[in-house]
């Protein structure tokens, strides 16, 4: 385990919204084992058959276990002062594309009014709090021509989600300046990729699709197999998100205008290697699980953008941030994953302390090039 992360955050109370979700759930377990306080909010667990929530028995784990919704504004403020907290990391959203379709208004009540309430939360905190407000790739204006996106491009997006994710970075900067420029609530917001790993059962995601298709031995179902996206592994954007809020912290410590310069967007994508294809991901889970997968492509299907790529050369210069696991290392983790925990039921919490542990031990040899 990384020492100066473990530094920072050990006896650290750290408040993360959507604690009970895929991300939020290996958040929540990697700084519990480095002796982070956690205080959880989110809404309740939807799957508590098999969510990753329940199988890192993160209720145990953390001190305070709250179950609400982030549009509350009361309680979320009340469970934000009980906290006290040190860092927040904001993870609670309505995360799907094609839902959005669906429920436009509930995306943005939770996505843009619920970053509203927890920067509304902070204006009397009365103590400096590292807050991270996690959004994502789709929030650019993305004109499907293949150019990496660099955080200084303009927000956008064609579907209620990536729209609402380009609303909340725009509210992030208006109260950093408005409300928090000389207090000590010092806000970053992070953009990741196309994120996979064990534990995620969410509806509507390819790889949990293809992993409940091939458990059921049926044809996975693909719907734009020519679609790129930028894959990374969940703990590539964690490690980012920490080393992030660790940067800010430390140089709170030494100059309070130094932390504020970081105080800014930043993309937390994989290697240019990783921007494959739907199709090629596809194919390499099928290299270690025998199946077959079918085209569904639709001219019905709901816009979604054809070509997502990140530039994280801002991560690297000012954070010393670089992706850890390439394509195949992280659909071959994630694969392994579902297999010893879901068919050879291997406990879960293992197996996740030995997938951070083998991340830490290729995160000391990483180079990126």
């Amino acid at each position: 385990m990384s020492v100066r992360l473990k530094d920072t955050f050990e006896g650290k109370s750290v408040f993360i919204t959507g604690h009970t979700g895929f991300k939020g759930a290996w958040l929540s377990f990697w700084l519990s084992e480095m002796g982070a306080e956690i205080f959880g909010f989110s809404l309740g667990d939807t799957m508590p058959d098999k969510s990753l929530y329940a199988s890192l028995s993160i209720s145990n784990r953390i001190k305070n276990d709250y179950f609400g919704d982030i549009r509350d504004f009361d309680s979320l403020k009340k469970e934000i002062n009980l906290a006290k907290p040190d860092f927040i990391f904001h993870l609670a959203a309505q995360p799907l594309v094609r839902h959005s379709y669906n429920f436009p208004t509930q995306t943005y009540s939770t996505n843009v009014t619920g970053t509203i309430n927890l920067l509304e939360a902070l204006r009397d905190l009365g103590r400096q709090c590292v807050v991270i407000v996690v959004t994502t790739d789709k929030c650019y204006e993305n004109m499907d021509d293949g150019r990496s996106f660099i955080e200084t491009d303009a927000l956008g997006g064609h579907d209620p989600y990536s729209s609402s994710k380009a609303c909340a970075e725009i509210v992030v900067s208006s109260w950093r300046n408005s409300f928090f420029y000389s207090s000590g609530i010092l806000v970053a917001s992070a953009r990741a990729g196309n994120v996979i790993g064990g534990g995620d059962w969410s509806a509507d995601r390819i790889v949990p699709d293809a992993v409940r298709s091939l458990i059921q031995e049926l044809p996975i179902e693909v719907r734009n197999p020519k679609y790129v996206r930028p894959w990374q592994h969940v703990l590539d954007p964690l490690n980012g998100y920490l080393q992030l809020a660790h940067m800010i912290f430390q140089q709170a410590t030494i100059n309070l205008e130094g932390a504020r310069s970081l105080c800014t967007a930043f993309n937390f994508g994989p290697k240019e290697s990783s921007n494959q294809t739907v199709e090629v991901l596809v194919n390499e889970i099928l290299s270690t699980w025998n199946g077959k997968w079918v085209d569904k492509s639709s001219v019905s299907e709901v816009h979604e953008a054809s070509l997502l790529n990140l530039d994280i050369t801002k991560a690297s210069d000012l954070l010393n941030w670089y992706p850890v696991w390439e394509f195949k290392n992280a659909v071959l983790e994630t694969i392994n994953w579902y297999k010893m925990v879901c068919s050879e039921n291997k406990n879960a919490e293992e197996y996740a302390r030995l997938s951070i542990s083998k991340f830490e031990d290729a995160k000391k040899n990483n180079k990126f090039s």
